[in-house]
């Protein structure tokens, strides 16, 4: 049964749906929200097979010391799929953002509308 982590503002009604579709979910959170196991910290070990969440709850405030960089590790290093979602009229300005933070391609910037598609093409 496959894992998927999501951050803290991730549609309830997706997050049902996988339920009922057989998917486990795992709430996960940053340094400020505390809504799960920090992302920055997530490794093969805790077997989720993607993450999801809105691009705002990884992008660190001026005051933290951890950079957009860390909070992608499980993407960058451990090769989890992250999916971080935008409105479809900021996409281009949410890529730019993690393209200046990594090039790894297991993160993508998507529109939030897709969520559902773009998560079984990784899930299936």
């Amino acid at each position: 049964m496959k894992t998927v982590g999501y951050l803290e503002g991730t549609d309830p009604e997706f997050l049902t749906k996988l339920v009922c579709m057989g998917y486990k979910t795992l709430p996960i959170g940053n340094d400020i929200d505390n809504h799960g196991k920090n992302i920055a910290f997530i490794s093969i070990a805790d077997k989720v097979d993607l993450i999801v969440g809105y691009l705002h709850k990884v992008s660190p405030l001026p005051t933290m010391t951890k950079s957009l960089k860390e909070f992608l590790t499980p993407g960058i290093i451990h090769h989890i799929p992250i999916l971080l979602l935008a409105p479809k009229e900021t996409l281009s300005h949410a890529k730019k953002i993690v393209s200046e933070a990594t090039t790894s391609t297991y993160i993508k910037v998507i529109d939030y509308k897709n969520l559902m598609d773009d998560s079984m093409k990784i899930l299936k």
